[in-house]
C-alpha cells in the first residue's frame, strides 16, 4: 500500500487486466475447495484438509509475484503442483516463500538458501535448481529464519512500546501487569500459569 500498489478483489485479479500494478490478497475460501462441491468452511478444512483441492491454478496465470504465508501440513493441498510451471500460460516470475516449506504449499521450493543469498533460480523445463534471474526461470526466495531479517523500524516500534508502557511498571515495583505477565519466578510457576505444570514436569 505505502508503494502505491492498488488492491483488488480476487475475482477481478483473475479477470481483468491493469495498466497499473495491482495484488491481492487469497484467504482460505479463495485458496481452496471442497472436492465433493460443499461450501468452504475454516474448522472443517483444518480438521479434513484432504477433502479440499487447490483453486490457485488461474492465479498462477496471470501473477507475475507470489508472496506466499499460509500454514502448510502434509495433508493440505499444495497452491500447485510442479508440472504447472512448465505450462505455457505459468506467469509467476518470483516467489517470496515466507512459510518456507521445501516441496509444500510451494512445490518448487527446492530448500533453503541463506539470508546472505536468499534467491535461487528453478528451471520450468527440467524443474531443477539454478542461478537467480535466468530467463527461462523462476526465482525463489526461501530462508527459513528469515524472521531474523525484520526491519530495524520494527524493532524501533517494538521499544518505544516498552518504554511507554512497560518500563516504569518494571522501575517502580509490585506491579499487576509485570505480575501477571511473570510466567515463573525463582525456579517455579507463578499461580497464574499453574496450569503449565504437567507441561513442566514432562520436561
Amino acid at each position: 500500500n505505502l508503494m502505491g500498489i492498488v488492491e483488488v478483489e480476487p475475482d477481478d485479479y483473475i479477470t481483468n487486466t491493469y495498466a497499473y500494478p495491482v495484488y491481492t490478497q487469497l484467504k482460505g475460501a479463495d485458496l481452496y475447495t471442497h472436492k465433493a462441491g460443499n461450501k468452504y468452511n475454516r474448522l472443517h478444512f483444518h480438521n479434513h484438509p484432504s477433502k479440499y483441492t487447490s483453486a490457485f491454478e488461474p492465479y498462477c496465470m496471470v501473477t507475475d509475484v507470489l508472496m506466499n504465508g499460509v500454514y502448510w501440513d502434509k495433508d493440505v493441498p499444495r497452491l500447485f503442483e510442479q508440472e504447472l510451471v512448465q505450462h505455457p500460460n505459468f506467469a509467476i516470475r518470483t516467489i517470496a516463500d515466507i512459510t518456507d516449506d521445501a516441496y509444500g504449499s510451494v512445490p518448487i521450493n527446492l530448500g533453503d538458501n541463506t539470508i546472505v543469498t536468499p534467491v535461487y533460480g528453478v528451471d520450468k523445463v527440467t524443474l531443477t535448481k539454478t542461478a537467480p534471474y535466468l530467463p527461462n526461470g523462476v526465482d525463489v526466495m526461501a530462508v527459513g529464519n528469515l524472521p531474523n531479517e525484520l526491519p530495524r523500524d520494527a524493532s524501533r516500534y517494538f521499544g518505544e512500546q516498552l518504554i511507554k508502557y512497560v518500563l516504569d511498571d518494571v522501575i517502580k515495583g509490585n506491579s499487576v501487569i509485570i505480575n501477571n505477565a511473570t510466567i515463573a519466578t525463582d525456579g517455579k510457576l507463578t499461580t497464574t500459569y499453574n496450569y503449565l505444570q504437567d507441561w513442566v514436569n514432562e520436561t
